[in-house]
């Protein structure tokens, strides 16, 4: 039972069911383990990628943006399916999410990959640049920023297949208690 104090009255708000410490509703809070477990995956998948391809260990695969999925796209498409499970697919709740996994999704294919397009185009200008240019010991820029639309698809399917499979075990998890 919570009171808050509102102008000249008082209103008591009653939480049904149990209450959780902030630590425990962390833990169970489906929606973002799912979110960080479908990034964590993605991001996985792209780190072995590069050593199977490269034979070589490539720590940046781990944090870094672009490639294969998308671990953005992963990441609100989990977001967005859990929260459809947990609040309901016709709440506000829902559609906050999923506008936002339309934006991020939206954005990895189009600002983004035209910008590191644009990254490449720019490199290759100043790996041409004459030694005595001023720009020719410039830092190279990011190439690998966004996504093309089958990394996007495909982030946005891992996210979803995480969201159902966390669903089942929270579904099997509570009839069994």
């Amino acid at each position: 039972m919570v009171e808050m104090a509102t102008g000249s009255s008082t209103t008591t708000i009653q939480n049904s069911g149990a209450s959780l410490s902030s630590s425990e509703s962390r833990l169970t809070n489906y929606p973002l383990i799912s979110a960080f477990l479908a990034f964590a995956i993605a991001q996985s998948i792209k780190f072995f990628t590069s050593w199977y391809k490269e034979r070589r260990w490539d720590l940046k695969q781990l944090v870094g943006s672009g490639g294969m999925p998308s671990s953005h796209s992963a990441t609100v498409a989990a977001l967005a399916m859990a929260v459809g499970f947990q609040e309901g697919f016709g709440g506000s709740l829902f559609s906050i999410a999923l506008i936002l996994a339309c934006v991020v999704m939206y954005d990895a294919t189009g600002v983004r990959l035209q910008a590191g397009r644009q990254a490449e185009v720019l490199n290759q200008i100043l790996y041409e640049l004459p030694a005595e240019h001023p720009l020719s010991d410039s830092r190279p820029l990011r190439e690998l920023l966004g996504h093309t639309p089958p990394q996007v698809i495909a982030g946005g399917l891992l996210g979803l297949v995480t969201a159902v499979i966390g669903h089942l075990i929270t579904i099997l998890t509570t009839s069994r208690s």
